[in-house]
């Protein structure tokens, strides 16, 4: 890494450079239900080549998505590449310390999932971090695909478009 990261405007060569490098991927907050945030990027994340590992104390011995789910980062036989982080910014703290502990080399925390503290913390101990995006939406995005989002525009938004008005036939 060169130089301090803006955690307030990431260039696309940081995210890409996060992507392409980790292979092995922890989902802190993995969800069995699949209308859950955490359970499509888990999908999507796997789909692309990515190994899985789910992490949800409740689901702990199961599997999502055909993945043994462990109770913790503590649990894990070897350290992933990346924690992604699907908990609220004050609970991201503990799981950032956590993923310092266990040798993973970035944390990345969710949409709406901040920490400056904790980010501090982990750039210190030498990971990378990204906070406030997701990894789904960034690989979509970065490396141009067709999403099942659409098409891919460059662009992020949740403005509504306006609504043309159909034209009567008769």
């Amino acid at each position: 890494m060169s130089g301090p990261v803006d955690h307030d405007s990431y260039s696309d060569a940081y995210l890409q450079g996060v992507l392409e490098d980790v292979r092995s991927i922890a989902v802190v907050g993995a969800s069995d239900n699949p209308l859950r945030a955490s359970h499509f990027v888990m999908k999507y994340l796997g789909e692309k080549g990515y190994t899985i590992i789910p992490i949800n104390p409740g689901q702990a011995g199961k599997e999502i998505l055909g993945n043994r789910v462990y109770a913790s980062l503590s649990d894990l036989p070897a350290p992933p590449d990346m924690v992604d982080v699907f908990r609220n910014s004050e609970a991201a703290g503990g799981v950032v310390d956590e993923a310092i502990a266990i040798g993973a080399k970035v944390v990345w925390l969710q949409l709406g999932v901040r920490n400056d503290a904790a980010a501090r913390r982990a750039e210190a101990a030498g990971l990378r971090v990204v906070m406030d995006r997701c990894p789904k939406i960034e690989y979509q995005r970065l490396f141009g695909e067709i999403g099942r989002i659409g098409v891919n525009s460059n662009i992020i938004t949740t403005k509504k478009r306006p609504v043309k008005p159909v034209k009567k036939l008769i």
